[in-house]
């Protein structure tokens, strides 16, 4: 089945994304990709491509991970993800497939469309340490797991997690962990404004300016104003 899904992936390269996706996720010399390798797939069409192919078993999706394309291991992700969702997944085993293969998730968008619906779901009900191991390791991909994951707590109204992980990273030196935590404080906004206010009050005069401006998305003029002077 692999080489089914590989090939219908490359029916989708575009030599023109091909060409810029290197650029945009940051493959040169010391950034943070670097060394990664695109096709030019766009994420609808891997999308596409992983809901062809949910019936792919483990060996299939480790050689999908296993790959030195980008593309490939993103589909085998997505198809990770759809099988978690359906009623008759085995979570454990899928979640456990994933952490030990988190080699495989060594960029940004992998992490994103992986960490809040696989662990986001499955650790809700568990012990949360898991993710404050991430967050303190020197690792820039297990770091933001940890507080991406957390989105999955927000939609289902459990807030301090984030918070909580949020007080771990929020002055990493790192722009992607600093991106990472001001959405996830945004997120946690929405959902209880006055919760974040007391978060900021605190933090406010020492996290990253990115960060908190972006945090304030839904505070009021002069109450953004406010907060940005402290």
């Amino acid at each position: 089945m692999f080489e089914k899904i590989s090939k219908e992936i490359r029916a989708h390269v575009d030599p023109e994304k091909q060409a810029f996706f290197p650029r945009f996720f940051k493959t040169g010399k010391g950034e943070y990709g670097e060394g990664d390798i695109f096709l030019g797939v766009t994420v609808p069409q891997m999308r596409t491509v992983a809901k062809q192919f949910l019936e792919a078993d483990f060996s299939t999706l480790q050689k999908l991970l296993a790959s030195k394309f980008h593309e490939d291991r993103l589909v085998g992700l997505f198809i990770l993800v759809y099988q978690y969702q359906k009623k008759w997944a085995d979570k454990k085993k899928i979640i456990d497939f994933y952490l030990a293969n988190l080699k495989a998730v060594n960029n940004w968008d992998l992490v994103d469309a992986t960490a809040p619906a696989l662990l986001g779901d499955y650790l809700i009900e568990w012990n949360h340490e898991m993710l404050f191991e991430f967050a303190r390791s020197d690792n820039l991909w297990k770091k933001r797991i940890s507080i991406i994951s957390t989105l999955g707590f927000i939609r289902k109204w459990l807030l301090k997690p984030s918070l909580l992980l949020a007080e771990v990273l929020i002055n990493d030196s790192h722009d992607l962990i600093h991106k990472a935590v001001w959405w996830v404080l945004r997120e946690v906004g929405k959902k209880d404004t006055e919760l974040l206010r007391k978060f900021l009050t605190k933090r406010a005069s020492t996290m990253p300016r990115t960060a908190l401006r972006y945090s304030l998305e839904h505070f009021d003029k002069q109450e953004r104003k406010i907060f940005m002077s402290i």
